[in-house]
Formats: C-alpha cells, structure tokens, sequence
C-alpha cells in the first residue's frame, strides 16, 4: 500500500461517497460526527481515491493509480482498513476483529463470543442488540470489545473498568455480582461478627432476596448487611420491613397492700 490517508478509526487509501448526501468521508464514523444523519454501510457504491482522486466503484484496488485501498477489504461491510485479522460474521451481519478461529458465533446470544467461553457462558437471547448500560452507546456495531458478565449481560470493556474502579461491583441490569466476592463476604462475616446491633435489635429477622442466586429467605438483620442463607452472599435487597420477635414481659412488682384505715367515728 501506498502511504495510507485513513482516519482515527481506520486506516485506508480513499474515501466513502455517501449515498445519503453524495458527500465524501474517510468513514461512515466521521461522516456521522459531522452530519445530522448516519451513512448506511451496507449502501455504500462508490469511492474516491485518496492517491488520484478517482471516483469509482467499490473495490479494494484503484481502476487508475493501482494502489490498494486497504489491506482488508469486505465487499458487503465496505470496510477497508490495515489487516488486522477482520473477518465478516454473516449472523452478525458485520466485520469482526479476529482472527475468526478464536471466536464463535453463539447462536442464542447472536454475538460472536472469545472461543474459551464456548459452553461457558451464560446466554442471554440477543444480548447485544441493546446498549451498553453503563454508557447507552450500541454494542452490537461497536469498534470497542465487550465484556461478558457472568449474568450473561455485555458492557463495554472500558465501562466495565471504570464501573470496577469506582467500587461498584453489580451487573446494571439485574444486579447480579460481577466479580468473585468470596473474600469480600468473608471480610463482612469478620465485621458483623465484631459489630453486635443493640439488644433491641439483636433478636430482629428481615425478609431478603438475594440479587445473586434468587433465593428468598428471612435472616437476621444487621446494618452492615444481611446475609444470603443459600449462597452466603451479602449482595442482597431487603423485602419487607423487621420481623420484631416476641420478648419476654419485664416482671411487675406486687402491687402494694392497702393501708389500714381507722373506723369512722360514731355519730
């Protein structure tokens, strides 16, 4: 390839006339940051030579100058870029980064997924066909890698660090924990253990539902947390207000005897 133009997003030798507008751009991404509308891909029919400025057909190779347009070409995506192992899903409908041997397409999910989480992963249908929570921009066309949580639900990588480093450790969605929180729960067993609640309190339950297994159960309370009887998770919501618990009447003293009167006086 000759010296290639090519964008922040893509590396190439010419650019996408629009079939929107007729305007030329180096991609449909710096066509959609400029314009009040989004460029179709998939209709894209001629380019432009960045080297001669020829205008002609899609292809990977100028008619005129011979110069490659890009390393990778697809000729349903009309991406051109520097080869970095792409390949096009056809369930997916898109170009993907590969290479295409370390990822396959699940079915269910409709994502194609890291190849070490065949039959490892929990499926959620058509899991990408939403936004990412976190930022609310697409996944299913993004250029930034997803991460699978172990809810089956996807967020950007870079949102996923970020949510992580904020402390936050629940999916968005349907709050499930993220991460291994054994030793966590470990530390908060230790820290109930040395925080007593006041005797008032000591003898109170509470109804909970844990966001990690579903289970319902009635616990003691605590302020710091309430632990999941089934999984022994503290990642758990309170449903339904304390349950007092019936305590023994405080003993009465007898009441006193009454005091002796003295006889009315005769009349």
């Amino acid at each position: 390839m000759a010296e290639s133009v090519g964008c922040d997003h893509y590396v190439r030798n010419c650019l996408l006339k629009a079939p929107c507008c007729g305007k030329v751009y180096i991609c449909r991404l710096c066509h959609d940051a400029e314009e009040d509308h989004l460029m179709d891909r998939f209709s894209v029919k001629e380019v432009q030579c960045s080297v001669c400025n020829t205008v002609q057909q899609a292809q990977q190779t100028c008619q005129e100058c011979k110069v490659k347009f890009g390393e990778y070409y697809c000729n349903i995506c009309h991406l051109f870029d520097k080869d970095k192992k792409q390949y096009h899903c056809q369930p997916c409908g898109i170009c993907r980064i590969g290479p295409s041997e370390k990822y396959f397409h699940c079915e269910k999910c409709n994502l194609c997924l890291a190849g070490d989480l065949r039959g490892n992963h929990k499926c959620v249908e058509n899991v990408s066909r939403q936004n990412c929570p976190v930022c609310m921009e697409d996944m299913h066309t993004s250029r930034i890698g997803a991460h699978v949580l172990p809810c089956g639900h996807l967020l950007h990588k870079t949102c996923f660090n970020e949510m992580v480093q904020t402390g936050a450790y629940r999916c968005p969605l349907c709050m499930h924990s993220v991460l291994d929180m054994e030793n966590y729960w470990e530390q908060m067993d230790k820290d109930i253990a040395q925080s007593p609640m006041p005797t008032e309190y000591q003898d109170a339950t509470v109804k909970i539902i844990c966001n990690d297994c579903q289970t319902h159960c009635t616990v003691p309370f605590h302020v710091l947390g309430m632990k999941c009887s089934g999984c022994g998770s503290y990642n758990t919501a309170q449903d339904g207000g304390l349950i007092a618990q019936p305590q023994e009447p405080a003993p009465q003293s007898p009441a006193p005897e009454p005091e002796p009167q003295s006889p009315a006086p005769e009349p």
